[in-house]
């Protein structure tokens, strides 16, 4: 288009409207979904406008209010239309700095979730995991594109707070999703039919025969590996899914069987005790587990304790849990430990007297204060 271009502006530079060749060319930008040079004319034509210089963007600081907030006002809306006419085109890419600019990032995140494996998801993938637009959908689109050993390394390195739940939850049901395929055809070769089972735990039961000395359907170390989430989990399916991981992982062969951190020295034993424990099932049978821990395993220091009071913790029962902090990790800061301090755990258990004690043991006096106003006031209550 440049060439007609140039000879269709000609006489409009000569016009009394000048701004009619922006007009053109914003016209025929938008036409070839040349959007970030409509984007550019429209700019040009607002400086002009304004009485601004128009081959540089202005230093904003230094125009005068009224035109300062003019100026921003239509470059939000200029970047807002610019971003969706991208979006509407199916460009996420380059779509993203203009909304990322407008804060408009949920509407992003909506169209990443309509996204399926192509040629440019590599620059998806990095606006919706990396970038955090998007991070389960984008793990997803990892898993869809690399693999699972991807995914979970790019989890591993880069999982941040954002829908980290979700993140965990789309590695669990992708890790069990694969599993139970490779197990039901393994099944469907020996039997001659499908199961039709969609439980891992019903597929193995009084199947011994799947557990050979080199059997494996998965890498272990994949289920191993998402399995450390487990004390994040809330979500009861995933919850219910990891336990299924565990019990396949029990049956393994030694060959399979890989030694971790105490007190999950024993993954596919050990993490079952705390899914379990989560999932409300034999709590005290599994809580007991984890103290037999604390006790037994001094070569880990004080971890085991603190996996303990995490536990305690999410199961409510924080009383239990500040003994356990009082006895194993007194005296721990917040930034030393991976779990509440005892003065976190005073509050949530609503023992301020114990927490008074604690602060006049430790020199605060405006905690211990603050414990005995709220015990007061508590008894009022």
């Amino acid at each position: 288009m440049l060439e007609p271009a140039f000879e269709a502006i000609g006489p409009m530079l000569e016009s009394g409207d000048p701004a009619s060749s922006l007009d053109y060319l914003i016209r025929q930008f938008r036409e070839s979904k040349d959007y970030h040079l409509a984007f550019e004319a429209k700019l040009i034509k607002k400086r002009l406008e304004l009485g601004l210089p128009l081959t540089l963007a202005p230093n904003l600081a230094a125009l005068p209010p009224d035109i300062q907030t003019t100026y921003q006002q239509f470059l939000v809306e200029a970047a807002q239309e610019t971003g969706e006419s991208f979006l509407a085109n199916g460009d996420i890419p380059k779509a993203w700095p203009y909304l990322r600019a407008t804060g408009d990032v949920q509407r992003v995140a909506a169209a990443i979730e309509k996204v399926e494996t192509g040629e440019n998801v590599e620059a998806v993938i990095e606006i919706a995991f990396m970038q955090g637009v998007h991070p389960a959908k984008g793990l997803d689109l990892v898993i869809q594109k690399y693999g699972l050993c991807r995914a979970l390394t790019y989890f591993g390195g880069n999982g941040g707070e954002k829908d980290r739940a979700q993140c965990i939850g789309v590695l669990a049901h992708n890790i069990y999703s694969e599993l139970l395929e490779s197990l039901n055809n393994a099944v469907e070769e020996r039997e001659g039919q499908k199961t039709g089972l969609t439980s891992i735990t019903e597929l193995i039961a009084s199947r011994d025969w799947l557990f050979g000395e080199y059997s494996s359907y998965i890498d272990p170390s994949h289920i191993v590996s998402v399995l450390q989430y487990s004390p994040e989990v809330t979500d009861p399916e995933t919850l219910r899914q990891f336990h299924d991981l565990c019990e396949y992982g029990k049956r393994l062969s030694a060959n399979f069987q890989f030694p971790g951190r105490p007190p999950f020295e024993n993954p596919f034993v050990d993490y079952d005790h705390f899914v379990q424990a989560l999932r409300g099932i034999d709590v005290d049978e599994h809580i007991a587990h984890f103290r037999e821990q604390v006790v037994a395993v001094e070569s880990a220091g004080n971890w085991p304790a603190q996996i303990l009071v995490n536990l305690l913790v999410r199961l409510d029962r924080y009383r239990e849990a500040l003994e356990i902090s009082l006895e194993y990790l007194p005296g721990a800061n917040a930034s030393e430990i991976a779990c509440p301090t005892a003065q976190q755990l005073c509050e949530l258990a609503g023992d301020f007297e114990r927490l008074a004690e604690l602060a006049r043991e430790r020199g605060d006096v405006l905690t211990y204060v603050a414990a005995h106003l709220e015990a007061a006031a508590t008894t009022r209550r």
